[in-house]
């Protein structure tokens, strides 16, 4: 099997934090289900939070049934973990896995990885992920930047972090807001080496 075919077969690390912008994850998690690719999802009481303010969906972090979050899933394609339980898998680096993303990543979040402060699984899996040189995606929503924000950006990126913020292009024949969200998630998609049609790519007739 070559190296490529390994990494598809590995599972990914979806992690949902408290800034605005939960539509992004859900159609993330709706596309890899789609794909065949199992994902490990965590959620923080503030991710939970913007999920119902911004998609009026109701979800338990101490219960969570997938279907709550993203209507239709089938509940096998995700293994839930609870954001403060260390016991999880995703805490040791020994755990296999083909990538993580933060989607979205507040800016406590991302201070937390850029100094590997490690205060719950969330920041835990992503310290794990840049020790073990895998991938690590944090899609910030955020403007306007603070310098503070902009240094953990620049920290994160150091240590090997790739810095995608949620910031849709227009150059693929835009109609509507789900061409705006399917941009972005499309591009964290790219990073993962997941195929996707979401967009025509810039050259594509």
């Amino acid at each position: 099997m070559s190296a490529k075919s390994e990494t598809a077969e590995l599972p990914l690390v979806v992690a949902i934090t408290g800034a605005s912008g939960a539509v992004y994850a859900v159609r993330l998690l709706e596309v890899l289900a789609s794909a065949g690719r199992h994902v490990h999802l965590m959620i923080s009481p503030s991710g939970a939070a913007v999920v119902k303010q911004e998609l009026d969906r109701s979800i338990n972090i101490q219960q969570f049934d997938p279907r709550s979050l993203v209507p239709g899933i089938d509940p096998g394609s995700i293994t839930y973990r609870h954001y403060a339980d260390f016991f999880a898998p995703l805490a040791s680096g020994s755990f296999l896995t083909g990538g993580m993303v933060v989607c979205p990543c507040s800016g406590s979040t991302l201070s937390g990885i850029a100094h590997g402060a490690s205060n719950n699984l969330i920041q835990r899996a992503a310290d794990v992920h840049l020790k073990e040189r895998r991938k690590l995606i944090l899609v910030p929503r955020e403007t306007p930047l603070s310098i503070i924000q902009l240094d953990n950006m620049r920290r994160a990126a150091e240590a090997g972090a790739v810095i995608l913020p949620a910031m849709p292009g227009w150059y693929h024949g835009v109609k509507s807001v789900q061409d705006l969200i399917d941009f972005v998630v499309a591009r964290i998609l790219d990073q993962l080496r997941v195929p996707h049609d979401l967009m025509r790519r810039w050259g594509e007739r």
